[in-house]
């Protein structure tokens, strides 16, 4: 059979290509050589046969070889992966503190640092390792799957399963699971852009080549983590895992993703608030040291400040929040295959999806079988049944709904050849041998069987077809799709028996026979989801294969109102300003082919949108790439799976709808410790800077500081198990620095006010200005000091602890929305330790004394005017500045 195949020029391939000629190794030239010899003596070479392995030996070399797995991102040994969280920038601002306090004798200081560092790396690295583990055996749910011969029967294994020796069989959809070289091959093309960069797909054979220059020119092998896209095939698996050609390159491709822009944002806030904190350091230890005369203790305390400023349960937050979320999902059937796409799926605004499956049942049901002038016709029933009895390929719910519609008899039938379908084709034909013919029967859409029929059958009369009654033809077709019906047409073509031979040049003169009508009842809970999904801030686009006709149908009988229906057709005729325009203001795209997916995508997200795209075909993978957030579905094709970055247990919007909501609030929870950290910290700034220069010492001890803060760190743990107002998470979610900057400038000075408050009530109040008093003596000094020092501590201690109450909710704390039973104990447990601390037994190590009685009177009155002035600010901040 002749077709047309894709030349590849090597000069130009791009992606690994290059690297792998470069780097011809025996691997290689062991899969050339097997792939140049005879068959038999490749399978004698592999110790195997056409029936495939036993199961024993099987186990036997999977135990030889190991698992069929690349090197993914590499995954760190205890030793590596605390070296690299001990490289965050807030870690070793920390650590070098610890050093430096070691140092100059400050063992107390040091101590307590040392274990806000464990504090902030060992849990993060606890509960990263655990979340990791869970969505590893999460991920083994949607592992890529295969079918291979083993005891002479098919079996589907996981790839990973695959050894040297085994027989796949490979069919489009397929995902290549290994260096293999083909024994048999039908109509068989398959897309190496993921090794070779080259986009167009390259059509491979059982022949032996001549002489081959690389393993790539070779075009009866196929390769490990490539794709089918039509035809059938059977192959004998050379190399699998590292071996493989993509193994040879695994470094490379095990190089981290792209920085994401919740990446970028949580770096960018990192780094201001360490140079907000060296700016505020520098401003303390010169202040200190001006009015002190105590260097030293200037220094000490400007690195106590400096830890005071640093949000170092950032990463901790961050890990706690990704790994809560994906397992949280995981029981609302949303699998996470990459943390970090959390943010994103909370972030869409934009989703994209198909139609089969998402707005309709996906289970096709045959209604009708007619002749072209719509009368019932067992002729057009019987040809369709042959049709998808006799295809070898990807069975679709089409062939499944005709097959269990009618069993008929087809012993006086053989298969003789078969045209595989493919999307440019957009229909599929088998040649079956019945009595004195060959008769090749094709099925397909409307329009592309009407191009190739030149007759058409009523009864038992064949008329030409002419173009003068091609629209009459459509009458019936149009009548048909209006009620929703898809409709696929069934030709057919009789050859004589002297020809064995057949290729999609023999798709022409056909004779147009009738259609057949299938029904793809709407979902329940479409209506539902699309409603709920509008709801929460999310524009559905429909993203359709299918004819306008059936689309619409549906759109309408879901409730999703038609803002515009554009076709694949008008879409290529359009100027890049007209497609820009048409793809934000249509929300029905019909009749599209997979290049155009990807590029609507594309574009939505240059036009500002976070876009999430659900689909679950082979012609949906570049789409599930170029989306922010790639959501595909257990039962999808492996190309699916492999692109997506969300997998779901269940094919519904309205299971989506759940995994979109936790994405938001994880990521309204993130925002909760951000916006209280900076906040609090900033106004820190006010009141260590005023007294700093006001008070003839210290405001606070450096021992007392860092004890503040560890105290403040363990109320925070908290935080990521919060409960989140349904206002907070009812629009979608996005990294907005500005606001939080904003945010920070109206809330942060609001503490220092108290601060100053409390600075007056120390000093006027409890008459610690008698420091100054020319008959004072020392030890009355160091009373009145650390009277000071103990009343600002437990003041700013409560405050800090308790704000969070305030910012965590748009509405009312306490009345209008609680916090979570964990937010609340560990809040409550600091302020009760921060309350015991004067009177316990740590009290003379940390340099505390026992505050009057009446002090908590005055605390009570300011921890309430704080809470109520912080919640007027905030109301009033939202109102003005909106934000999440």
């Amino acid at each position: 059979m002749t077709k047309p195949t894709y030349n590849r020029v090597p000069s130009s391939s791009k992606g690994f290509a290059p690297a792998i000629r470069a780097g011809s190794n025996e691997h290689e030239r062991r899969l050339l050589k097997l792939c140049t010899v005879p068959l038999e003596e490749a399978l004698a070479t592999l110790e195997t046969s056409p029936e495939g392995l036993t199961s024993s030996e099987a186990a036997q070399r999977l135990e030889n070889y190991g698992p069929n797995e690349l090197t993914h991102l590499k995954r760190l040994g205890f030793w590596e992966d605390l070296l690299h969280r001990f490289r965050s920038p807030l870690v070793i601002q920390l650590l070098l503190i610890a050093v430096v306090s070691a140092f100059i004798g400050e063992l107390r200081s040091t101590v307590i640092v040392s274990t806000m560092v464990l504090l902030s790396v060992g849990l993060s690295y606890i509960l990263d390792r655990r979340s990791t583990k869970a969505v590893d055996q999460l991920g083994k749910r949607v592992q890529p799957r295969t079918v291979v011969l083993r005891d002479g029967t098919e079996s589907e294994i996981p790839i990973s399963s695959v050894v040297p020796g085994d027989i796949v069989l490979l069919q489009a959809g397929s995902i290549i699971s290994a260096d293999l070289r083909l024994i048999t091959a039908k109509d068989f093309f398959v897309n190496e852009s993921a090794l070779t960069g080259e986009s167009l797909p390259v059509e491979k054979t059982a022949t032996i080549p001549a002489s081959p220059a690389s393993a790539l020119e070779l075009q009866n092998a196929c390769f490990f983590g490539t794709s089918v896209t039509s035809g059938t095939a059977r192959g004998l698996v050379v190399h699998t895992g590292q071996q493989t050609l993509f193994g040879t390159i695994s470094e490379r491709l095990a190089q981290k993703r792209d920085e994401t822009d919740f990446d970028r944002g949580v770096r960018s806030f990192t780094w201001l608030m360490i140079r907000f904190m060296v700016v505020m350091v520098i401003t303390v230890v010169f202040l200190v040291g001006l009015t002190k005369g105590n260097w030293m203790e200037a220094f000490l305390f400007g690195l106590s400040i400096s830890v005071g400023l640093t949000p170092e349960m950032l990463p901790m937050i961050i890990t706690v929040n990704l790994a809560k979320g994906a397992l949280t999902m995981a029981k609302k059937k949303v699998i996470i295959k990459r943390l970090p796409s959390i943010q994103n799926f909370g972030a869409i605004d934009t989703l994209c999806t198909d139609k089969t499956g998402t707005l309709t049942q996906d289970k096709v049901v045959l209604e009708k079988h007619v002749d072209i002038l719509g009368n019932p016709s067992e002729e057009v029933l019987n040809y369709a049944y042959l049709n998808s009895y006799y295809q070898t390929g990807l069975r679709n719910l089409i062939d499944r709904a005709i097959l269990e519609y009618v069993d008929l008899d087809t012993s006086e039938c053989s298969l003789v050849d078969e045209l595989p379908f493919d999307f440019q084709r957009r229909r599929m034909s088998v040649i079956v041998k019945y009595e004195d013919n060959h008769v090749l029967i094709c099925k397909g859409a409307v329009e592309e069987i009407y191009s190739c029929c030149n007759r058409y059958q009523i009864g038992d009369q064949i008329y030409p077809l002419v173009d003068v009654i091609r629209a009459d033809l459509f009458e019936e077709v149009e009548a048909l799709n209006r009620d929703g019906f898809r409709v696929l047409a069934i030709a057919y073509r009789e050859f004589p028996l002297d020809k064995a031979s057949f290729s999609v040049q023999d798709e022409a003169e056909l004779i147009l026979l009738g259609y057949i009508a299938f029904f793809d009842p709407p979902k329940e809970t479409a209506r539902e989801a699309i409603k709920v999904l509008d709801e929460i801030g999310i524009k559905v686009k429909v993203l359709t294969g299918d004819n306008g006709l059936v689309t619409e149908k549906v759109c309408k009988d879901v409730g999703l109102p038609i803002e515009r229906v554009v076709t694949g057709a008008e879409l290529a005729r359009l100027s890049p300003e007209e497609f820009n325009k048409t793809v934000e203001e249509a929300n029905v795209f019909v009749k599209l082919s997979p290049t155009q997916k990807e590029q609507i995508i594309r574009q939505l997200r240059q036009n500002g949108h976070v876009v999430g795209f659900m689909g679950d075909g082979i012609n949906d993978a570049p789409a599930l790439k170029a989306a922010d957030v790639g959501i595909s579905v257990d039962s999808a094709v492996d190309v699916a799976k492999e692109a997506a970055d969300i997998v779901l247990l269940e094919k519904s919007l309205l299971v989506l709808e759940a995994g979109i909501m936790e994405g938001r609030r994880v990521f309204a929870n993130l925002l909760k410790y951000i916006r209280m950290a900076a906040s609090s910290n900033f106004g820190n700034m006010f009141s260590v800077v005023g007294a700093s220069y006001l008070l003839p010492f210290l405001p606070m001890q450096p021992v007392q500081i860092l004890t503040n803060n560890l105290l403040y760190d363990v109320s925070q743990v908290g935080i990521p198990t919060d409960t989140v107002d349904p206002e907070l998470v009812a629009k979608p979610l996005k990294w907005d620095i500005s606001n939080i900057k904003r945010f920070i400038i109206y809330i942060g000075p609001i503490s220092s006010i108290f601060d100053y408050a409390t600075f007056a009530l120390m000093w006027f109040f409890f008459n610690c200005s008698d420091f100054l008093a020319s008959t004072a003596t020392a030890a009355q000094k160091d009373s009145l000091e650390k009277l000071f020092q103990t009343g600002w501590f437990v003041e700013s201690l409560l405050t800090q602890t308790l704000i969070v109450h305030i910012i965590r909710t748009k509405r009312i704390p306490f009345l209008g929305s609680r916090a979570s039973t964990q937010l609340m104990l560990t809040t409550l447990l600091i302020v009760a330790i921060g309350c015991w601390l004067p009177y316990s037994p740590f009290a003379n190590l940390l340099g505390f004394v026992p505050l009057p009685p009446i002090y908590w009177a005055w605390i009570a009155l300011f921890l309430v005017s704080y809470a109520a002035m912080t919640h007027c600010v905030k109301t009033w901040f939202f109102k003005r500045h909106g934000g999440n």
